[in-house]
């Protein structure tokens, strides 16, 4: 496998503008005759679905759910981040370059994300335009509020559901496409399987989940926006439905996939309740912007009420230890941090894991209706599942598995290593590195669907000569009976235990031994464990009914099949890197007062993972090399 990044010449600060002037195109005549397939309908998808379509592309859009609408994009709530400097606080292109930069601890490509910062602007644009309801000031314009890892307010945001309106903003516009007839909609479809032809991704076997039956779609270019697989820890804030499938069913085919073990941890969630949880519940980062965390000085007070605890018995331990940006240090640090008081005894509420937001004093500085303003809908909701009115006693938060900044490997194109087969969004890794910002998730996947898709996958169609084959092509039928074998094997056990139970105990394993803090023992314990329970489970798994008709137990079982194999390929990517950088925390590599120690020497790279079979994955190489900016330690003190 070769690695090749296309990173255009010239300039950092212009590589995108002449890049996109240079690219082959395709005239408006062909484009009209070129299909494209797109899997996934969250942001990324749905606005590089609905873009591909009003160039003139005929485009087939599929998700598993009822509609685009319930894609998990909608729990993005607190922002989405761009370079306008509406607030006049300094910031930049420049700026958003290099906190993104320094966020994921100098380990994402440079080039993508300066093309990321320079985009930011028009993301804003585009959704106002479409009628996104962004928060505003007193005079009118946009209003912004700082997110973890910046010095600047250039978050634009719409009360605490963001992700929710700018989700309505491109399913609109993915609606006109579809009744104009440039877009087939394909809802409550999954994708089981590419389909590659002489090295080029062609086409994708799909399963309708109302009948069971599976589909050839061909087409000349296929793109994944399907998010990403934070699932594989069972507890998690992504919807029960998100999953690996569409990128792990491709990196089997051929696709590599890059960084697997940069998984964000999200400082501000509900804590664990008990083990009936099946998903966990993000409170928006936003609420750190005027709530401030804190725990008991002295462990003999944290079962005594927090009104009960005094002032000067409190530890604000991010302000003390970050000074500089306090309450709003990136995630990981954010996290850490909690779990460093919690290991000291000093956590709150059942079992010692939980920590206290606390709005007390921004209520007494701004008033509680202006509170309720910018977070109301987050306060219900946090007291529809706690019982506790966060108005008046500070919340409990508790760190959880959120975000993967990991994903099938692209070059600066978005194109992955099989020729044809583009990755969007979440399910690519090209933009967060070690770590991601708050705010960030939103932009990239809208900056990919909107500008920068749209040009490149021209480039791709326009220079391919591999033509578009017809579904009855031999290549359709060895992957329709592949996908077909699954489930029927997968049918086949009626075992005794069922799939949430594997799923629970997979999930214990990665968190345990893969989790917030990593070490070589625990990452050599879970590739011990997880071999013999992917046995078990394809023995003892009891999946009921039939695959032709709707059978969500089927499709779950599917899921956490492909969860089985992928984990051991993210504990091998972590045992792999014996360096800490972002939400990669090797406990071997670390300074005295706790903070990560990168190893530039020898890991300054892309992990990129070419598939051998479980457990026998290749590693590749990509050098990460800075033209703008010199790697540091990062220091948010």
């Amino acid at each position: 496998m070769k690695l090749d990044a296309k990173i255009p010449s010239g300039p950092l600060a212009s590589k995108w503008v002449r890049h996109r002037s240079e690219v082959k195109l395709v005239n408006p005549a062909n484009k009209r005759k070129l299909s494209v397939i797109v899997v996934g309908t969250g942001l990324a998808g749905a606005s590089a679905a609905a873009s591909l379509a009003e160039l003139g592309f005929a485009v087939k859009a599929f998700c598993f759910q009822d509609s685009p609408r319930r894609a998990h994009s909608i729990a993005a709530q607190g922002g989405i981040n761009a370079a306008k400097n509406y607030q006049n606080d300094g910031d930049s292109v420049h700026r958003l370059f290099y906190d993104t930069i320094k966020g994921g601890d100098f380990r994402s490509r440079e080039a993508n994300v300066h093309r990321l910062a320079e985009v930011s602007g028009a993301i804003i644009d585009q959704c106002v335009a479409q009628g996104v309801p962004f928060a505003r000031d007193y005079g009118g314009f946009l209003a912004n509020r700082s997110f973890g890892g910046a010095q600047v307010s250039r978050t634009f945001y719409a009360r605490g559901q963001t992700g929710q309106q700018l989700l309505l903003g491109a399913y609109q516009a993915l609606e006109r496409m579809i009744a104009a007839g440039s877009v087939q909609m394909f809802s409550r479809h999954e994708m089981l399987e590419l389909v590659v032809v002489n090295g080029h991704c062609k086409g994708i076997i799909a399963r309708d989940l109302v009948t069971g039956a599976l589909e050839r779609h061909a087409a000349d270019a296929v793109v994944l926006g399907t998010g990403g697989y934070a699932n594989v820890f069972f507890l998690s804030t992504n919807a029960k439905a998100s999953n690996v499938t569409a990128i792990w069913r491709a990196h089997k085919k051929g696709a590599a996939f890059a960084n697997p073990c940069y998984t964000q941890i999200h400082p501000t969630c509900i804590p664990v309740a008990g083990e009936h949880q099946s998903k966990l519940t993000l409170m928006s980062e936003s609420l750190r912007n005027d709530g401030r965390v804190w725990v008991p000085k002295n462990a003999e007070d944290r079962t005594k009420a927090p009104r009960q605890i005094a002032e000067s018995d409190r530890d604000y331990y991010l302000e003390r230890k970050y000074p500089s940006y306090g309450n709003l240090a990136p995630r990981d640090i954010a996290s850490r941090g909690a779990k460093q008081v919690c290991d000291e005894g000093r956590g709150v509420g059942p079992g010692g894991l939980g920590v206290y937001l606390d709005f007390a004093n921004a209520i007494s500085r701004l008033g509680e209706a202006t509170i309720k303003e910018r977070y109301g809908n987050l306060f219900e909701m946090y007291e529809r599942i706690t019982g506790e009115d966060a108005y008046k006693v500070p919340m409990r938060i508790f760190p959880a598995v959120h975000y993967t900044m990991g994903g099938l490997w692209v070059d600066y194109n978005l194109m992955s290593s099989i020729e044809g087969l583009h990755v969007i969004g979440e399910a690519n890794f090209s933009d967060h590195g070690a770590n991601r910002l708050g705010a960030s998730a939103l932009m990239q996947g809208l900056a990919d669907g909107y500008f920068v898709l749209p040009y490149t996958i021209g480039a791709y169609l326009a220079g391919s000569k591999a033509p578009r084959p017809d579904v009855t092509h031999p290549a359709f039928a060895e992957a329709e009976a592949a996908a077909r074998a699954q489930l029927d094997r997968l049918l086949a056990i009626r075992g005794k235990r069922t799939v949430l139970s594997y799923h629970r105990e997979l999930g214990k394993i990665l968190w345990n031994e893969c989790g917030m803090a990593r070490n070589k023992a625990g990452l050599e314990k879970a590739l011990r464990a997880i071999p013999p329970l992917r046995a078990e489970f394809w023995e003892n798994l009891n999946v009921l009914g039939s695959g032709a008709e709707l059978n969500q137990s089927l499709e779950y079982a599917g899921r956490v099949a492909d969860f089985m194999e992928f984990a051991e390929l993210l504990c091998q990517d972590a045992l792999h890197r014996e360096e800490s950088c972002g939400g990669h925390f090797r406990e071997e590599h670390q300074t005295e007062d706790g903070e990560a120690t990168r190893d530039d020497e020898r890991f300054a790279y892309v992990a990129a993972w070419e598939y051998g079979g479980p457990g026998k994955s290749t590693l590749h190489k990509e050098p990460l090399v800075y033209e703008e900016v010199k790697m540091a330690t990062r220091s948010y003190k």
